[in-house]
């Protein structure tokens, strides 16, 4: 009798471990990888990060983050300082996606139509201005970064609410 009772309590434990969610993977991709996609994988990390990894890539990534993406996400109370530019390499077959999520026009021209593990509902175009290449004063580039910004935010938290 107690081994019987001895396997139904394995058996519950098994259970319990099985049950245990794993987060999908969400892909922000853009061709340098150091605004739009670096932002998008900040906010949805800070709003949704228990139910999702967040990560990004590019096609043909800049040395570093660009300052002015870091300096708007600092104002919104997130700190994306220590993310840096991956190259989509480092993602595709190595990384199961279950989102790919592009956001600007170059990269949406040249991304596969078909991405591993993703389908044509999970493969979405989210085309944001690129803030990188507004010219002008620096309070004149901060405010077309903040825009970005904010459209970036308010369209995760729309996605946040469907899935």
């Amino acid at each position: 009798m107690e081994d019987y009772l001895e396997k139904g309590n394995q058996a519950t434990r098994n259970i319990r471990t099985i049950t245990v969610m794993k987060k999908q993977t969400v892909l922000f991709l853009c061709t340098g990888n150091s605004c739009r996609s670096q932002m998008a994988e900040g906010f949805l990390r800070h709003m949704a990060g228990d139910r999702f990894e967040s990560i990004s890539a590019g096609f043909d990534i800049k040395e570093a983050v660009h300052p002015l993406a870091v300096e708007v996400m600092q104002e919104s109370g997130i700190d994306i300082s220590d993310q840096k530019p991956k190259n989509v390499a480092q993602w595709l077959g190595r990384v199961p996606v279950h989102h790919l999520i592009i956001v600007c026009d170059k990269a949406n021209a040249t991304c596969p139509r078909v991405w591993p593990g993703v389908d044509e509902k999970r493969r979405l175009y989210w085309p944001f201005t690129d803030p990188a290449l507004t010219e002008g004063s620096e309070e004149e580039r901060l405010a077309v970064f903040r825009e970005v910004r904010n459209a970036i935010q308010t369209t995760i938290m729309a996605w946040l609410e469907k899935v």
